[in-house]
């Protein structure tokens, strides 16, 4: 891993957007999305961080990160669903198939948590016990482990422009996806997050929830999309103090990017009004986090892509053939 020193010497340098020499460019809060020929994309992941539907920072790495992770998750479960990635031909980029976004998000969670309007404890604080369609008893905990991992899924924006809550018969009652292919994303859902868990596990960390997302293929194939398990998309405790902490009624030890968000919190930003600058060593800490969690899943050493992002990009995009 680089050192705290070397990471704050490449804050400036922490790559925040693409200019490539290709058509159809699209943006979201931290990737961007390039058309290529023969019904691929090209996405490049940025270190932007986003929180509060907010960019905050550039943090170096994270992109680099998010990119070799996922496609490490995308390798560890293709054995349960077929995925999109093509290949990686940059540290911060993947060919991807084109699919179209299945509209709904899935959400799985294992526990009991989350203080969001979407979220099963906020929910259940205030009195709900049938909470997306699920029946849950009086006397639960906050950071309680459910008996089973349970799926909450939501719309992709909804009407107001937010996630709108669904029960899991709502997808094909109101239209969303058609009864069989619902089978099926949901039934891989589970299978990917219990591998996540077990993953995890061997890590010594504890896979909370996750968001997945799926697509079509032209031939109709449902295939797994976007990211997975890493800590933009994922939320992860520190397995080693987990039980302590329950039973005193402390918070779980986070060991995602949930820390950004406490940081912002305490100084009263939650996504409203001018963003307050923050130190240098948040987002160096930020960087050690994302580097860290990489190499504790897959259980390999972190092998850093040289800044500046943009020329090895476009080099590596070259010697691939890809422009």
């Amino acid at each position: 891993m680089p050192t705290r020193s070397e990471l704050t010497a490449l804050l400036p340098l922490a790559f925040e957007t693409s200019d490539l020499p290709l058509p159809g460019k699209a943006a979201g809060k931290v990737r961007e999305w390039y058309r290529l020929p023969g019904g691929r994309r090209l996405i490049v992941t940025t270190d932007r961080l986003s929180a509060f539907d907010r960019v905050l920072a550039m943090v170096p790495y994270k992109g680099q990160v998010l990119n070799q992770l996922a496609a490490w998750w995308f390798g560890q479960t293709r054995d349960i669903l077929p995925n999109h990635i093509v290949s990686i031909p940059d540290p911060n980029a993947a060919v991807v198939a084109e699919v179209q976004p299945l509209p709904v998000e899935v959400i799985v969670r294992g526990y009991i948590t989350g203080v969001t309007s979407t979220a099963l404890w906020r929910r259940y604080a205030l009195g709900e016990r049938t909470i997306y369609g699920y029946n849950f008893p009086d006397g639960l905990q906050k950071n309680q482990r459910l008996p089973d991992p349970i799926i909450t899924p939501t719309t992709k924006g909804g009407p107001t422009g937010h996630d709108e809550r669904l029960t899991c018969a709502e997808v094909v009652e109101r239209g969303h996806l058609e009864a069989a292919a619902w089978e099926l994303v949901q039934a891989a859902a589970l299978e990917i997050f219990r591998r996540g868990q077990a993953v995890a596990s061997r890590a010594g960390l504890i896979l909370v929830d996750t968001k997945y997302e799926f697509g079509r293929a032209p031939d109709g194939t449902i295939l797994l999309i976007d990211e997975v398990h890493t800590p933009d998309s994922s939320r992860f405790w520190k397995a080693d103090t987990y039980a302590g902490k329950f039973a005193s009624g402390e918070e779980p030890e986070n060991f995602d990017k949930e820390f950004i968000r406490l940081a912002y919190a305490e100084k009263g930003y939650r996504g409203d009004g001018e963003i307050p600058a923050m130190p240098e060593d948040l987002w160096t800490a930020a960087s050690e986090r994302y580097i860290t969690i990489h190499e504790m899943l897959t259980g390999q050493s972190f092998a850093p892509g040289a800044y500046p992002v943009e020329d090895r990009l476009l080099e590596n995009l070259h010697n691939s053939g890809l422009i």
